[in-house]
């Protein structure tokens, strides 16, 4: 479905930004392209109102230039079938100047040439981006090059249920330190198992931890914690480390052998998952922020005070003292088509990226600010708290890869999850399963390091 939108408003550009006018005045139409999104309509709301302040901004320069903005609107399912149609619309010359979408298609989108590189942009409209949380742009990079930029943020992370802690006999210095401790490298991957086998023990939980029931991206955070870095940057490849993937199996299989993870998870479904922690039978999940309002509602709890009485969040541990712990941010992004347009399609992504913008999309869908400074505007303050404490855990992000085989490569390592927790494969064996068939499905698409 294709859906036109007018901008009302008529502007002048102003000095800042004037090398991005086209050399005559002229009607300029912009193409934007993006999913129908309830649960995200200012992704492209906010390019349309950028338009309109350009607009006001040419009229008052007294230019003749003005900018509308073509609404492509999509009817995909996700953001990878979506990525997929814009990739054939782009074969066939329909090329847009913006798009919405996943970050780790951007390394697709350039090698099919969509993607403009942003470098020179941002370079010249520094100000603009200065404020922008610096581990951010490690998502939109390809081969060490921006080709996009942040359009919100989450933060995926351990969720701790303080409560069983406190009937398992653990003070409250020790709940408030463990965060502290998960940073320092001092409380590892075996010791949340460990603490979590604890709960069962005790009897203060039925469960000790959960994770999600299926395929999907919050594993990468494990993974890292145990050294794996997944991506090659500079051969723009995935890659594994034998010896890495073993040990995150390993340390699988002990969490499963102790008792602290259910051997069957990968059995369970979503809403199984969900109640095993939110009805305060496990005493861990790992997920993603969206969960608080859940959270809050399962807990019946009613601000932020009662919330963080109730619940820790921690980094994904270090898989060995003294190493650095991880966890997982999926961030949408703007990518600017590289088309006669993409100038002024670079200042209006340049002009949806300020705080005010952003913050109206953030707060009313839950994702983590792209600027730092926004945890600081009143509608944060007001309705963003769980944001606002879920910002300074982005240093620690890990980032899905931009490549357009990451769903197979997580699909893959899956299997071996499945395989070590239910008790079918060893560690050793699971590893040189997904080994082999990551060699079979991704070819020259994945290194084996060792």
């Amino acid at each position: 479905m294709k859906r036109t939108i007018l901008t009302a408003a008529t502007a002048a550009l102003l000095a800042t930004t004037a090398h991005v006018a086209p050399v005559a005045a002229e009607d300029v139409t912009v193409t934007l392209w993006s999913r129908a999104d309830r649960s995200g309509p200012l992704r492209a709301g906010n390019i349309m109102d950028a338009a309109e302040q350009l607009n006001r901004m040419f009229e008052a320069a007294g230019a003749d230039t003005r900018v509308t903005v073509e609404l492509i609107e999509t009817n995909a399912k996700g953001f990878d079938a979506d990525a997929l149609d814009l990739l054939k619309a782009h074969s066939v010359g329909e090329t847009p100047d913006i798009a919405v979408a996943a970050h780790e298609w951007i390394g697709s989108f350039v090698e099919a040439e969509f993607a403009a590189n942003l470098e020179e942009h941002i370079a010249a409209n520094e100000t603009m981006y200065a404020d922008i949380i610096p581990s951010l742009w490690n998502a939109v990079k390809y081969k060490g090059e921006r080709y996009g930029i942040p359009q919100d943020s989450e933060v995926r992370m351990f969720f701790v249920n303080n409560d069983i802690l406190r009937e398992m006999g653990k003070d409250e210095a020790f709940i408030s330190n463990l965060q502290g401790r998960v940073e320092a490298g001092e409380f590892t991957m075996y010791d949340w198992c460990d603490l979590a086998a604890e709960a069962v023990d005790s009897g203060a939980a039925e469960y000790g931890w959960v994770h999600r029931p299926n395929v999907g991206p919050d594993f990468q955070m494990a993974m890292a914690a145990f050294g794996i870095d997944i991506y090659n940057d500079e051969e723009a490849r995935l890659q594994i480390t034998r010896s890495g993937l073993q040990d995150y199996y390993e340390w699988l299989d002990y969490c499963v052998d102790n008792g602290s993870l259910p051997a069957d998870l990968t059995t369970w479904t979503w809403d199984s998952v969900h109640d095993a922690f939110r009805s305060g039978k496990a005493m861990g999940k790992f997920h993603g922020i969206w969960n608080v309002g859940a959270q809050m509602e399962a807990f019946d709890l009613s601000n932020a005070d009662a919330y963080f009485d109730k619940l820790t969040w921690i980094h994904a541990p270090a898989g060995e003292e003294g190493g650095e712990p991880k966890n997982l941010s999926h961030p949408i992004v703007y990518v600017v088509g590289d088309t006669e347009n993409k100038d002024i399609a670079a200042m209006l992504v340049a002009m949806a990226s300020q705080h005010v913008p952003n913050t109206k999309h953030a707060v009313t869908t839950n994702h983590t600010p792209i600027n730092y400074g926004q945890t600081a505007m009143p509608e944060f303050q007001d309705k963003g708290w769980a944001l606002i404490a879920g910002t300074p855990m982005l240093d620690y992000a890990e980032f899905m890869p931009n490549h357009a085989k990451i769903g197979q490569y997580n699909a893959i390592t899956f299997m071996g999850v499945q395989a070590v927790e239910t008790g079918e494969m060893s560690p050793e064996d699971a590893t040189a399963f997904v080994i082999e068939e990551m060699e079979i499905e991704l070819g020259d698409d994945v290194i084996i390091l060792d």
